[in-house]
């Protein structure tokens, strides 16, 4: 069995589909009901133990800098790429400390912080079962192993959330993976979960870790932020 030693949270993109709000602030700092978000997540992490925690900044990186005065262990990476890549280029500058990590995003809301607990068997996704068809990025499960993965949804698989582990292995080969992709290759407008799923999939022994509908919350648009925290429905009318 691994455990998770520190964290990885992404936090460099722009948050478009929630403007006019992230016109001015990061997503991950738009407060949800008076708290930023990415606080939330931050102090979920340390409800499980986990202490040594990066933040990969661009957009309005500045406003972040509040973070290690507040927090003594949380460490900002810059990612000078986040306005021409994708987000594989957020987990490409932080790629030196993945090694029984934790990786997720800085703007959700997680509701239950045993989803964050730091023992594990198998490198892989925080996933909910979803029988009924859906459109997001669905994996399919044999044996207790990840067998494939869809990136159009589907029905009867797992949902696969923002929230993975990665054992000292299986950081070792995303590191060396991440490094081909992005230098080698200038595969700089693909996700960073395309690497282990899709570019090297027969590479990685990927397994789930079970969720409950309710135990995270990702906030992707202006009308789902409106619906958790009515404070914002201005932004919307106008």
């Amino acid at each position: 069995m691994s455990q998770v030693e520190r964290a990885i949270i992404m936090a460099a993109g722009k948050g478009t589909r929630m403007k006019p709000i992230t016109n001015k602030v990061p997503k991950p700092l738009v407060k949800v009901n008076g708290k930023a978000m990415i606080e939330g997540v931050i102090e979920k992490l340390h409800e499980q133990g986990i202490q040594e925690i990066y933040v990969v900044v661009g957009y309005l990186k500045e406003q972040f800098n509040y973070l290690k005065e507040k927090y003594n262990d949380v460490h900002l990476i810059d990612n000078p790429y986040f306005d021409t890549c994708n987000n594989i280029s957020s987990l490409y500058v932080a790629r030196e400390h993945l090694k029984n990590v934790i990786i997720l995003d800085g703007d959700q809301i997680i509701n239950n912080s045993q989803i964050l607990e730091k023992n594990f068997d198998f490198s892989g996704y925080n996933c909910i079962y979803k029988k009924e068809i859906n459109n997001e990025w669905m994996l399919k499960i044999k044996e207790g192993l990840v067998t494939s993965c869809s990136r159009t949804g589907g029905t009867d698989g797992w949902q696969l959330y923002s929230v993975s582990r990665w054992n000292e292995e299986d950081g070792k080969r995303l590191k060396k993976h991440l490094e081909i992709e992005f230098e080698e290759k200038k595969n700089t407008e693909i996700y960073w979960d395309d690497v282990a799923l899709f570019c090297y999939p027969d590479e990685y022994q990927l397994s789930i870790k079970e969720m409950r509908d309710g135990d995270i919350l990702e906030i992707d648009s202006l009308d789902e932020l409106c619906s958790i925290d009515p404070s914002y429905l201005n932004y919307r009318e106008n």
